[in-house]
């Protein structure tokens, strides 16, 4: 991911990583229409997301592990610890790489990169084969690829009213259910979706 990725505390920055992005219906991008994005770093820099109610079609994790080498036989993968971990286009940059969403009960040092509400993000082998082996975190989701934003483009995005924002809500994150993901996000913010017109606002 390199440095311009860093993480900043929401608290005292005013950078939006750790809170979730929900497209606005005046999204220009087909790409990210009717997206939830948990942004995972955010920052002068610039900004990075996980697209999380995007499934990844024809994609299975257990064959997933097995292509990527972290198991020799599907049949090797133990059963997870917490929620089974669903595979995600989680956006168009480097849509060829991997990168696990999780929640910090399991911690990879020098690589899991904490974020705010006890969630981390990790993009080597590692957490994957403490998956395969039943000792990973209670929840997870693998995303290919990430969304991405130079520097002050997601502001200008947001005050274009391409976005709205709230705090982040695991079950949204990391919930099976991808198709009610938007209407719940949504409704967190305080909206119905059906009120919903191309006005500007933020939670």
């Amino acid at each position: 991911m390199g440095s311009r990725f860093r993480s900043s505390p929401v608290a005292t920055s005013g950078f939006l990583d750790g809170k979730i992005l929900v497209a606005m219906p005046s999204m220009r991008d087909e790409r990210f229409a009717r997206s939830v994005i948990y942004l995972c770093a955010h920052s002068d820099e610039g900004a990075m997301g996980i697209v999380v109610n995007q499934p990844a079609k024809n994609v299975r994790f257990d064959e997933l592990l097995h292509q990527l080498g972290v198991v020799s036989s599907v049949a090797d993968i133990k059963a997870p610890r917490g929620t089974p971990i669903r595979v995600l286009n989680g956006g168009p940059v480097e849509s060829g790489r991997g990168f696990v969403l999780h929640t910090n009960d399991v911690f990879i040092d020098n690589s899991s990169l904490p974020i705010e509400s006890n969630i981390c993000l990790t993009a080597t082998l590692d957490i994957l084969r403490s998956i395969a082996l039943g000792e990973g975190p209670e929840q997870a989701l693998l995303a290919l690829g990430y969304a991405g934003w130079g520097a002050g483009q997601l502001e200008q995005e947001i005050n274009a009213n391409g976005w709205l924002h709230c705090d982040a809500d695991p079950d949204i994150i990391f919930g099976p259910e991808t198709d009610t993901k938007y209407e719940r996000a949504l409704r967190k913010i305080g909206i119905e979706p059906g009120m919903l017109s191309s006005e500007a606002g933020h939670a």
